[in-house]
Order: structure tokens, then sequence, then C-alpha cells
């Protein structure tokens, strides 16, 4: 069981909904690397509008712009344990962003509602 209290450093991954990785969803195989890696959680956030470094506005208001929305995927886990992760999202993150932010984790608890720290 991973445990997780205190100082703690968050990445947050931003890339299309259609980006790929041996045709596999990206954020599909970023969480799932992430998983094995045991680290302690990633979730995958579909976002309704925004636009990233090809300046292209990505809505679904638009029919013809619905394609390709924003995903953001944030992981978080101790400092050491997250930058051992990195190596995995340079291999992985050819377009996008990739934050590191750093935060305190106040509580971690599972579905038992058993506190995991």
């Amino acid at each position: 069981m991973t445990r997780l209290h205190g100082t703690a450093l968050r990445v947050t991954i931003f890339i299309g909904e259609n980006d790929t990785f041996h045709h596999r969803p990206l954020y599909s195989e970023i969480v799932h690397r992430a998983h094995r890696a045991g680290l302690a959680g990633a979730s995958v956030f579909h976002g309704i509008e925004g636009f990233g470094a090809s300046s292209l506005v990505h809505t679904t208001r638009l029919l013809s712009l619905s394609e390709d929305l924003p995903v953001a995927i944030v992981v978080v886990d101790s400092e050491e344990r997250i930058r051992a992760f990195l190596p995995q999202l340079d291999e992985l993150v050819t377009e996008g962003l990739v934050v590191l932010d750093d935060c305190e984790v106040i509580r971690y608890v599972g579905r038992g509602g058993k506190d995991e720290r």
C-alpha cells in the first residue's frame, strides 16, 4: 500500500485526446505505466476547450473543431518517485506540456475508508 502524507510533487501532463502510443490512447498508457511504477494514483481529466503550442483552439462548441480535445493527466506522489517516473514521460510525450508542482497531501484515503498514510 502506498503511503502518502505531507510534502509531495504533482506532475500534470497536457496532451490531446487523440494522441497515441503504439495504437493505444496516450493518456491510458501514462496511467497504466504510473500504476506499474507503484505511484500513489493518477487521474485523467477531459477538457472541453483549450489550445496549446499550435495555437489552434479545440472546443466542444464548434463541431468542426471538436476533435482532439485537451486531456490532463495528474499524478501525485513523493518527489523521489515522481522524478524517477519522468524518463518514462520523456519517452511517451512527444507533443504536449509536462508541469511539476510542489504540493502538500493532507489526506489520502482508499475506498474502504482506510487512511493510506
